[in-house]
Order: structure tokens, then C-alpha cells, then sequence
């Protein structure tokens, strides 16, 4: 019997997520005005931002996009913001749309590079403890230097290389034959066990690699972008940047490397996964196939690949050019010296980027309604108000925890160090203190907010990727495996913002590390000497 009309436009809905879901994003939308206008524009946006996170928890049932577009134009539909106001944030963010336009291509054409590096690196560390500390470490450090969703997108293309090489030998197809491995049926049942503790591995060096981003990527102005706003705001240099927040960051680097090794040890929060003995011959296989079958313009595309690698790091820690810009040339160059010319060999180095691209807009949007609604300053002004500096700097880190974790870090940094400068030239607060609040934004924003995926970019690129349900990362998952890591780096953070900023950075002074700064009429700051 035919489908009805009626029911087909059901059917098409979504597509293939769970008629609950179905409902619940219908009810959403039916609700949303209703609150918006006869109860509180206030409660509706919060409202609509808790929906938003919904759809982000539901990634695998629905990719966000879908839902939160929708709730997204609802909003702007409403009155809740305005179009020109979500093209105003997705402006001001260019660089990040920029990045993830362009960078993340280009780690595509740098595939054979990544895959040849790692590959050694996880067949020549046995010891799984010493690999994740390895993986963490090696993001930790290439964040002080890079983007964090530029170092995730090495991470994720390595793995799916990982994946991809296990998935097309189990399933019974040589090494040169096309594969889709993302589909499991040829698997048997033992090789189906061996790929799910292959996927228990894969997922715990990823969130190791993901944890170690945020660890690195607040060392240093360069390391996040709110990093940048908040020094640009206090007028600190590369090195001070660093001495300023080392009180905080250096002992949380090494009690989050300590918790890496701990979770591993001890096989807790779904760590400990080892790399099955089958999985690993195929790769041994794999990795001497290669070997063998390298010819010299395989070995040329490696040198260069190298030598553009090079030019990557050198270029994003110079601040040669926006980052974006910097992913546009290592797209040229890749492709240029390697001789991937064909229109359509270029595309497909765009297909994993575009859809979360898409989503940061439609995330942006979220954050146009957060401006426009005021949703945070009922927590700006209270916090402002506590006289008190060192339950001030404490509420200021708990504050910006707190909502990094239900927010864009990258907003919240902004919005605090905006408010905070905004006091400081209203003479609420002195230099001093503005120095030590702006320590307290920057670690609050991006150590507790390793909790959850919308606090992280890294961890929502990660979450939305191809490789998410691949190895079963889900977002539930994801929280569960973080939850250590949240607590150990939010604790020692506010160990280190109550007790260690203020005399340690009296130290710095002393020690001539550091000047005084002092704010002209307009707040910018002016360096004094000591």
C-alpha cells in the first residue's frame, strides 16, 4: 500500500532519526515562542540554548546541523537575535571558519606524511600508558603553537588511516583495492571482536590527544583564540602571556599527563584498551608493505610533504597570516609538488571540514542569541560586585568554567575580558587585579571546559566526525571519558588561582620577568618598568 502524502513528509523529516527525537525537535520548536513571548525572552534563551546542547548530546542519533539550523532560524525568525547580528559573530570569527575551511583540507594532502610518523610512533611504543602520555604530550605541545582544531584534525586523519588499513585487510580485500570501511558486514565474529577493542584503543588516544590540546593550547596567546583577545585586551607580549599563566598551567600539564598515565594504568572511565595482537601484525604488514613498495616519487612526496610541514609550524607560530590562510598555501603547495591537479582529487579534502563549518555558523547563532538576550550578565555583574579579590578571582574561574561548559569558550573569554576592562576603566578594579582576572578568564575558560563537547571545539570537531561513529564516540562517551580529566584540571586550576597567581606573579615582578602595566584613560594598557 502507498505511503501517504502526510506521512511521507514525516518520513522525510530528519530522515532516519528515531521518531522521539522527531517529536521532541517539534515540540521544541512549538514551545520556543510560546516562552519567548508570553512568559520571558530570558528563559527562552536559555531555553533554546539548552535545546541546542540537546541536539549536540543527540549527534548520533541526528547530525546538529539539521535540528539547531532549525532551532537557529527559529530564533532569528522570533526576535530572539537578528540575521544581521549572526552575520556580525560569523565576521568577527572569520578566521576560525577560515581555518576549518582551509587547514583542515590541507592535513588531507599531508595524509602520507602523518600516517608514516605515527605509525611509527604506535608500533614502536608497546606500553599503552607510555603511548597516551605520548599522544597527549605531542598535543599538548604542537597546540602551544598551533590551533587545537588544527592538531585534532592530524589526530582524526591519522586515525581513520588506522582504521581504514585494519577495516580493509579484515575484511578480506588487498591492500590496492577500493574499500568502504564504514560498512561491517564482511567482518567475521572473532575479527568483530578484535575491531571493537581496536575501537576501544582508538577512542582512548583520541580523547588523550583531545585532553592534551586543551592542556597546550592555554600556555600560550597563540594556543586558543581567546588566548589572543584576552592578551590583546591586557596588552601582553608572547613570553609574558606564558610567565603570567605558568602559576596555573605548569602544574595542571603535569597532573594532566599524570592522570593519563593513571587512567591507563588502572583502566578506568573506558581507558585501558590495549592494541589487539591481530591488529597490530596488520599494521606491522602494512607498515613493511610500504616500505618495500616505496618508490622514489613516493619518497619525494614525503620530503615535501615535510618541508611544507615545516613551513606550517614556523607560519602559525610567527603569525605569518591568518590561519586559514596559511591552510589555503599548504593546499597549494601539497598539491602542487605532489601532482593532485584534478578538480575532483581536490574535493574530497573538503567533505570532513564543510558540515561542522556549517555547524559553527549555525553555532554562532546560538551565540548571537546569547548577546542579544544578555544571558550571562546576571553572572558578569554578580561576580564584579564581590569586593573580596581573592574570592573574586576564585568566582571569576568558576564562573567561566561554568559556562564553557554549556558555551563557546571563545565567546565566554571575550564577553569576561570585555566586562572586566570595561570596570577596570570605570576604576572599579586596579591594574593589579585586572592582571590577575584576566589569569582567571583565560585558565576558567579552557580547563573546566574540557567536561563536554560544546565547551571544546576540538572535542565537537571531534565528536562530528566522520571518525566519531566509526569507533563509537558518542557524547555520552565522550563525558564520561573526560570526567577525570575535568576534575583533576578544574581542581588543580582553582588551586592555582587561589593560592599560587597573586604571590607568584609578585615573584615575577621581583624578578624582573614581568612589568607593571598601568591603563591609559581608554583602558589600554602601558607598560611602566618595575
Amino acid at each position: 500500500m502507498p505511503m501517504s502524502l502526510g506521512n511521507a513528509f514525516i518520513k522525510n523529516f530528519l530522515g532516519k532519526a528515531p521518531d522521539w527525537y522527531k517529536v521532541a525537535i517539534i515540540a521544541f520548536l512549538a514551545i520556543n515562542p510560546f516562552v519567548f513571548f508570553f512568559v520571558s525572552p530570558f528563559a527562552a534563551g536559555w531555553l533554546l540554548v539548552a535545546e541546542f546542547i540537546f541536539t549536540l548530546a543527540m549527534a548520533l542519533k541526528c547530525y546538529p546541523l539539521q535540528p539547531g539550523g532549525l532551532l537557529a532560524i527559529q530564533a532569528v525568525a522570533i526576535g530572539m537575535t537578528s540575521a544581521d547580528k549572526v552575520k556580525h559573530e560569523l565576521v568577527a570569527n572569520i578566521e576560525v571558519l577560515l581555518l576549518l575551511i582551509f587547514m583542515v583540507a590541507g592535513i588531507y594532502f599531508m595524509k602520507q606524511l602523518l600516517l608514516f610518523i605515527f605509525t611509527k610512533i604506535l608500533l614502536g611504543i608497546r606500553s599503552k600508558a607510555a603511548l597516551s602520555v605520548a599522544f597527549c604530550f605531542a598535543a599538548a605541545f604542537l597546540s602551544a603553537f598551533l590551533d587545537a582544531l588544527t592538531v585534532i584534525a592530524v589526530v582524526i586523519s591519522v586515525a581513520v588511516g588506522f582504521y581504514a588499513i585494519y577495516h580493509k585487510v579484515a575484511s578480506g580485500k588487498v591492500s590496492n583495492a577500493s574499500h568502504d570501511h564504514t560498512q561491517d558486514e564482511h567482518l567475521s565474529e572473532l575479527t568483530r571482536d578484535d575491531l571493537e577493542n581496536y575501537r576501544a584503543f582508538l577512542r582512548s588516544l583520541l580523547m588523550h590527544a583531545g585532553v592534551g590540546t586543551a592542556l597546550g593550547g592555554v600556555t600560550t596567546m597563540v594556543g586558543e583564540p581567546q588566548n589572543l583577545i584576552i592578551a590583546d585586551q591586557a596588552g601582553w607580549l608572547f613570553g609574558e602571556f606564558i610567565v603570567r599563566m605558568a602559576p596555573v598551567t605548569l602544574p595542571v600539564f603535569i597532573c594532566g599527563l599524570i592522570t593519563c598515565a593513571l587512567v591507563e594504568k588502572f583502566k578506568v572511565f573506558g581507558y585501558g584498551a590495549q592494541l589487539p595482537d591481530n591488529v597490530r601484525k596488520i599494521l606491522v604488514d602494512f607498515d613493511n608493505e610500504e616500505r618495500q613498495n616505496r618508490t622514489n616519487q613516493d619518497v619525494a612526496k614525503l620530503w615535501v610533504q615535510g618541508l611544507i610541514a615545516v613551513w606550517l609550524i614556523v607560519g602559525l607560530a610567527l603569525h605569518l597570516a591568518a590561519v586559514g590562510l596559511i591552510g589555503l598555501s599548504v593546499i597549494v603547495l601539497a598539491t602542487s609538488f605532489t601532482g593532485v591537479i584534478e578538480e575532483h582529487s581536490l574535493g574530497k579534502a573538503f567533505e570532513e571540514a564543510l558540515p561542522f563549518t556549517a555547524l559553527l555558523a549555525v553555532f554562532f547563532s546560538i551565540v548571537a542569541v546569547i548577546i542579544d538576550q544578555d544571558l550571562f550578565k546576571p553572572v558578569i555583574d554578580a561576580v564584579l560586585h564581590v569586593e573580596d579579590k581573592g574570592t573574586q578571582l576564585a568566582l571569576f574561574y568558576i564562573a567561566n568554567g561554568l559556562l564553557s561548559m554549556v558555551s563557546d569558550n571563545v565567546f565566554v573569554g571575550t564577553v569576561y575580558i570585555n566586562e572586566v576592562k570595561t570596570a577596570l576603566v570605570n576604576g572599579l578594579i586596579t591594574r593589579d587585579q585586572f592582571d590577575l582576572l584576566a589569569v582567571a578568564i583565560n585558565t576558567g575558560t579552557n580547563l573546566p571546559s574540557v567536561a563536554t563537547p560544546n565547551g571544546q571545539a576540538a572535542f565537537l570537531f571531534l565528536l562530528t566526525s566522520a571518525l566519531a561513529p566509526l569507533i563509537r564516540l558518542s557524547y555520552g562517551r565522550m563525558v564520561i571519558m573526560a570526567l577525570p580529566y575535568t576534575i583533576v584540571l578544574a581542581t588543580v586550576g582553582m588551586f592555582g588561582i587561589v593560592f599560587l597567581v597573586e604571590p607568584m606573579t609578585a615573584f615575577f615582578y621581583e624578578a624582573g620577568w614581568i612589568s607593571h602595566h598601568v591603563a591609559d584613560a581608554a583602558g589600554h594598557a602601558v607598560s611602566s618598568g618595575h
